[in-house]
């Protein structure tokens, strides 16, 4: 895996904090849906074009079979990039031939207020990974608790965070109601 290089996730570097931003009628939110490899490809072609998007990076430590730390920096939404523009730019934006998808954001002041908060999380320098959320249906193995260890599959979500857990052994089932927490997709 090539080690990626730091670049501007954000054009321009004040878009986050500019007033109104999310809440126009002409200019909207896109999740921009890319190609395989290419948001960070797609982000340098947009600030040619002077195009408005977000690409949230967070360094991710490696280390070579020599036994180096490498640090790469990768986008936080692998294969996700955030455009900000009227319906114009978003058509120039699919001439980049990085684009698989582009989706209207349909709240776009919620959108800017979660990116803000992404934004400074990042920038805290503080160390995070990217959960994603377990649903009905998903392999899980519990590594905390009394069921440490045992697999299973989600039945349903309960009440927020509270999970119920089928765990098969003999060709028979059991459920158990756990904790997000507690659990990790496998």
């Amino acid at each position: 895996m090539p080690i990626l290089g730091q670049e501007p996730d954000v054009f321009p570097e004040d878009l986050l904090e500019q007033p109104g931003v999310g809440e126009g009628a002409d200019t909207l939110w896109w999740a921009v849906h890319t190609l395989p490899r290419q948001e960070k490809t797609l982000a340098r072609k947009l600030r040619i074009r002077g195009i408005r998007h977000y690409l949230p990076q967070a360094p991710r430590k490696t280390r070579s079979p020599a036994g180096r730390t490498r640090v790469a920096f990768v986008p936080l939404f692998g294969g996700y990039l955030f455009l900000y523009g009227t319906e114009q730019e978003r058509i120039q934006s699919l001439d980049s031939g990085c684009i698989a998808k582009m989706l209207p954001v349909p709240d776009g002041k919620r959108l800017t207020n979660d990116l803000r908060q992404i934004q400074k999380l990042i920038a805290a320098n503080v160390q995070f990974a990217f959960e994603p959320r377990l649903e009905p249906g998903m392999s899980v193995r519990v590594k905390s608790g009394p069921f440490q260890g045992f697999e299973g599959q989600v039945l349903k979500r309960h009440s927020g965070d509270r999970l119920l857990v089928v765990v098969n052994y003999l060709q028979q089932g059991i459920s158990v109601a756990l904790d997000d927490c507690q659990l990790e997709k496998i």
